[in-house]
């Protein structure tokens, strides 16, 4: 009798505590939602920011590695030509003195590194055949070791005035061409990463350059060009 009253117990207690696992989903569930919202609109409240700043610190990349910049404009292949980019389009970008007299190209590019992409940007004197800038946009590379791609100022002054003709080289024991970049001792890996990404944007962006003297001008208000301004 007693066994039966303990379990008749049992059964009302298991009848008494309804499952709380769809309560605790359903509760999850809309608090994972409105993370997600509040996330997203935050993202959506701080991205013309974040654009803002990324497009200045550009600006400001390509004035630095085509010295004597002043002005800049953004430039895109197309039919064969470069011409002034719109909004919307990603190409090179061509630097000009403060009387609107070409001056060099900025181009961009990336490849890994020792542990993260390698981005940077380069100029480029196309009559002299010459690097004559280079700055890094963005890196992780090991503090102490890889960052010392742009800590660095005899790795990166190397670049200031460089050949590319043969292709840019990476050597161990001093720089003795006018090709030749001297590594840097602990990040070589980081140091090849950087020669490797102006070796293949030079691939890919020479054949398709206009001769020296052919340089697309300066237009004064290009439509659409956001990317044109002065320093």
């Amino acid at each position: 009798m007693s066994g039966q009253l303990v379990q008749l117990d049992g059964l009302k207690a298991s009848r008494r505590a309804p499952d709380s696992t769809p309560r605790l989903i359903l509760t999850l569930g809309v608090a994972g939602l409105l993370s997600g919202i509040a996330i997203v609109g935050a993202y959506e409240i701080t991205r013309p920011m974040i654009e803002a700043n990324q497009a200045r610190a550009l600006r400001q990349a390509v004035f630095e590695v085509v010295p004597g910049a002043e002005r800049l404009q953004a430039l895109v292949e197309r039919d064969g030509a470069l011409v002034p980019a719109t909004a919307e389009e990603r190409g090179i970008y061509a630097g000009y003195g403060a009387g609107g007299e070409f001056l060099g190209y900025a181009i961009s590019g990336e490849a890994p590194g020792y542990q993260d992409i390698i981005k940077l940007l380069y100029g480029l004197d196309p009559a002299r055949r010459r690097v004559v800038g280079m700055r890094i946009l963005e890196s992780r590379e090991t503090p102490g070791l890889g960052d010392r791609i742009y800590k660095d100022q005899d790795f990166v002054g190397a670049f200031r005035d460089l050949a590319i003709e043969p292709e840019i080289e990476l050597v161990k024991d001093g720089a003795s061409a006018p090709h030749q970049v001297d590594g840097i001792t602990g990040a070589t890996i980081s140091s090849q990463a950087v020669v490797r990404i102006i070796n293949q944007a030079n691939a890919e962006w020479l054949p398709r350059l206009p001769a020296p003297g052919e340089e697309p001008e300066l237009r004064s208000n290009p439509e659409g060009n956001v990317a044109e301004g002065e320093r």
